[in-house]
């Protein structure tokens, strides 16, 4: 018994070295390009304070972030990033189906189904991309963007800008409906 081990054992390392090649070609396939994620985190809550004040919090179902020249973080399955006034109050929500911020440009984007519901005016402004330039402190929109107002007025532009804590903001080519008393 303890022989035929010994055959069995010498047998699966023949096997083993057999099977081992220098062809790099072959093995190119497990070469990491920069393709995949060298960190990523399932159902993750980040919270950003200052002076023990809550400013924001940002969810996502899955966060990825990729090293190399370019390091970029991005929200393969969405983002909910909820930003307080300071009192503690829920003053804005984001909501998108993805999200991408590139590290060295600074640069936040949200994409496909971006919703954004500002609590204090009672506004809700739908478009499928925005971008916000933390360098530059502005956020803007240059596709198509739709404005609902607290007295169920819309307006439709080409675009937005705003100031980086989206307080002050401008449609660009307004057009809509709006809704007038009786």
């Amino acid at each position: 018994m303890k022989t035929f081990r010994n055959i069995i054992f010498i047998f699966l390392s023949m096997m083993f070295f057999v099977s081992c090649t220098t062809d790099f070609n072959a093995v190119d396939v497990l070469v990491y390009e920069g393709q995949y994620p060298d960190e990523s985190a399932q159902e993750i809550e980040i919270i950003y304070s200052e002076n023990g004040i809550i400013n924001c919090i940002l969810f996502a179902p899955v966060l990825n972030k990729y090293a190399g020249k370019n390091p970029y973080t991005d929200c393969p399955q969405g983002v909910t990033l909820t930003s307080f006034d300071s009192e503690g109050n829920k003053s804005s929500e984001l909501t998108a189906n993805y999200a991408i911020s590139f590290e060295k440009l600074d640069i936040l984007e949200a994409h496909n189904r971006v919703v954004i519901h500002n609590f204090q005016k009672n506004e809700i402004i739908e478009t499928e991309k925005i971008v916000w330039d933390k360098r530059n402190k502005r956020i803007y929109s240059d596709v198509e963007i739709k404005q609902t107002k607290a007295d169920s007025s819309v307006n439709i532009g080409d675009g937005l800008d705003a100031n980086d804590n989206f307080t002050k903001y401008s449609i660009r080519n307004p057009r809509g409906i709006v809704v007038t008393p009786d």
